[in-house]
Formats: C-alpha cells, sequence, structure tokens
C-alpha cells in the first residue's frame, strides 16, 4: 500500500470580518480558532481550499 500524503496546516488569521465563503472555508478544513492546527490528506480538493484561505492559514508540513 502507497502512503497516504498529508499536509499540516494552522490558522493564523481570524475570520472575523471575512467573507462568509472564507469562514465556511476554514470549518472545512477543521479550522476555526486561531493557532489550531490540522493534518488532512493532500488532495487537489484540500489543496484548493488552502489556495482559497491561503491568507489565514500556514502550510506547518508536508509529507
Amino acid at each position: 500500500m502507497a502512503d497516504k500524503k498529508t499536509v499540516t496546516v494552522q490558522q493564523i488569521g481570524s475570520p472575523l470580518r471575512r467573507p462568509q465563503d472564507q469562514r465556511q472555508t476554514l470549518i472545512g478544513l477543521g479550522l476555526n480558532k486561531m493557532n489550531r492546527t490540522r493534518t488532512l490528506e493532500d488532495t487537489p480538493s484540500v489543496r484548493g481550499m488552502i489556495r482559497k484561505v491561503s491568507h489565514l492559514v500556514r502550510v506547518v508540513d508536508e509529507a
């Protein structure tokens, strides 16, 4: 079995005073509080979500 690639993201920006779609994207990534981190499967859809809120999150680790 091939190892699943993962990406770890940390929220560094507040969702306050942001458009609703950006808030929903953060929730979809499992982030909704400052400095929270999540390890997610590295898929094109997750990468697109990260790109959409790139000003609010930081990629900590790619494995």
